[in-house]
């Protein structure tokens, strides 16, 4: 799908269950949630409503249940908001956002020759 839809951080949490089990009915992602938010039945449905209707998500009726899907992957929605945060705070520039990120985290000796081996990949 070449047009990602904005998805708000608690949408977010409804994506992360269906990317993992769908479909699922409501109520399947209500259980699942439960554990660890506070939100009410009718909240969990409203985020569902929200994401059907911005095309993240789509439904088949089975009798007078609803499955739920998800109609975008969760690379794809990786890559979007990526692409998002990138514009908004960096102007688009990949290497200030690089340079900060590296000088402001601890990396282990695997994650710098996992960065170096991507950034000898993208030099060849």
């Amino acid at each position: 799908m070449t047009n990602i839809p904005r998805i708000s951080e608690s949408e977010w949490e409804i994506m992360k269950v269906l990317w993992g089990q769908a479909p699922l009915t409501a109520n399947e992602v209500i259980e699942i949630l439960d554990d660890h938010t506070k939100w009410k039945p009718n909240t969990v449905k409203t985020f569902i409503s929200r994401l059907v209707k911005k095309h993240a998500v789509a439904f088949k009726e089975e009798g007078r249940t609803y499955s739920y899907y998800p109609l975008v992957s969760e690379e794809e929605c990786l890559r979007a908001e990526s692409q998002s945060f990138l514009k908004k705070i960096y102007g688009g520039a990949l290497k200030p956002m690089l340079v900060n990120f590296l000088r402001e985290e601890k990396l282990s000796s695997e994650d710098i020759a996992e960065l170096k081996s991507i950034l000898d990949d993208k030099s060849k």
